[in-house]
């Protein structure tokens, strides 16, 4: 597969949105998977989109997207929480590595959604450091149920959208290049079950949220 050099943001989110069409359809092409793309990325990266997304284990970047070596700086924690080593991690992709898209991608059947929803609900607070992470999902429920969403698909939205203005109220950079046009922010929403995403929330594009 011949590669496509991606300048714009919407034309990284439209590749990006290619390849997970193709592994919905069942068809991927394993792009930039050989020894030749290893040995074309080893001097230097310049993926065209970074992804901040859950660590849930069947959410697998390269895959969902039929990508490969060199083409996504991928950053992930449990329910895709923002903290400083988050905000770093995204503004050295864009700013060093010149990514021209950001993309939170949250996903159905989220642990740290539902945990957040049943502390609410029962006062059922998990132990540890797992308290962090759903204190800070946490208001993305709160907000959900005071719009009147109480279904599970409508909370993620809400937490995924929450998460995409996180990154641009707290990183300046960030907000910078999107005001800027040299970069958007799209927040997608993904179901485990068919493999398709959706966006849900989008800065910096013309792209309709659903």
């Amino acid at each position: 597969m011949a590669e496509i050099k991606s300048s714009t943001p919407q034309e990284a989110l439209e590749l990006l949105l290619a390849g997970n069409q193709r592994f919905v359809a069942g068809t991927p092409e394993h792009p930039n998977q050989d020894a030749t793309r290893r040995a074309e990325v080893a001097p230097a990266q310049r993926p065209f989109a970074v992804l901040f997304g859950c660590s849930d284990s069947r959410l697998a970047a390269e895959i969902i997207f039929d990508r490969g070596l060199g083409d996504l700086f991928v950053v992930r924690t449990a329910g895709h929480v923002v903290g400083s080593e988050v905000l770093g991690s995204v503004e050295y992709g864009v700013a060093v590595l010149s990514s021209p898209l950001v993309v939170v991608l949250g996903h159905d059947a989220c642990g740290a959604v539902g945990a957040a929803c049943a502390a609410l609900d029962d006062g059922a607070v998990p132990d540890g450091y797992i308290r962090d992470v759903v204190e800070r999902v946490t208001p993305s429920v709160i907000a959900a149920r005071a719009a009147g969403h109480e279904d599970a698909d409508a909370i993620l939205a809400e937490h995924v959208s929450r998460t995409v203005d996180l990154l641009l109220d707290r990183s300046r950079l960030l907000a910078e290049r999107v005001d800027s046009g040299q970069t958007a922010v799209v927040g997608l929403r993904y179901r485990l079950a068919d493999g398709n995403t959706q966006v849900v929330a989008a800065r910096g594009l013309g792209v309709p949220a659903a």
